[in-house]
């Protein structure tokens, strides 16, 4: 099975199928291990993150290791935690500011394959509503907000989140009942799984 990843993840990694869409060019970024208990589906690279090719390496990436209660040294183990974006590649800006959405083109390409190389995978963190959409399809509530409050219906397979960008501060102030439900919960989860 590892040579199938190393195989697999030197396929992604060299992946063009969207170059001309890309306004920074391609640099996939992804992290998986068969050992990988946790997965990571968020959105896509930011700028931060296309430059230095680590997923999560900006504010977004402290606020979720934060939100998880774990440091980076665990959150940078393959061994221990998968991160797969739905797009990989930084997808550029859109004019009225913020990331475009994720490139469609990447779930349905290397989605599937990714995942049948997690065999010991437990539970799948999808932050933000573009993993919630493509993962829960109709089971995903009209809102973020309902979405998230419903986490306990995605139980025991998805944990849902909202996207910890400085975008969702006021988010986060109006639900407050994110932090103080729901954060012990995901964070006792990931310390049992790490």
């Amino acid at each position: 099975m590892k040579d199938g990843l190393e195989s697999l993840l030197k396929e992604v990694r060299e992946c063009r199928y969207c170059d001309k869409d890309l306004p920074l060019g391609p640099r996939p970024v992804v992290q998986i291990s068969p050992g990988a208990k946790i997965l990571i589906i968020g959105q896509a690279p930011g700028t931060k993150v296309h430059e230095t090719g680590i997923p999560w390496n900006d504010p977004s990436g402290d606020r979720l290791r934060e939100w998880m209660g774990i440091e980076k040294d665990i959150f940078y183990d393959p061994e221990k935690i998968a991160i797969m974006p739905m797009g990989f590649c930084y997808p550029g800006r859109l004019d009225k500011g913020g990331d475009a959405p994720p490139r469609p083109e990447c779930a349905p390409l290397w989605h599937n394959k990714l995942l049948g190389t997690l065999p010991n995978l437990n539970i799948t963190l999808l932050v933000g509503q573009y993993a919630q959409k493509y993962y829960l399809g109709k089971k995903k509530k009209k809102t973020l907000t309902e979405t998230v409050k419903a986490w306990e219906e995605y139980q025991p397979d998805y944990f849902v989140t909202p996207h910890p960008s400085w975008r969702s501060a006021m988010w986060l102030k109006k639900n407050s009942w994110f932090d103080s439900d729901v954060l012990p919960i995901l964070r006792n989860r990931v310390q049992k799984l790490i």
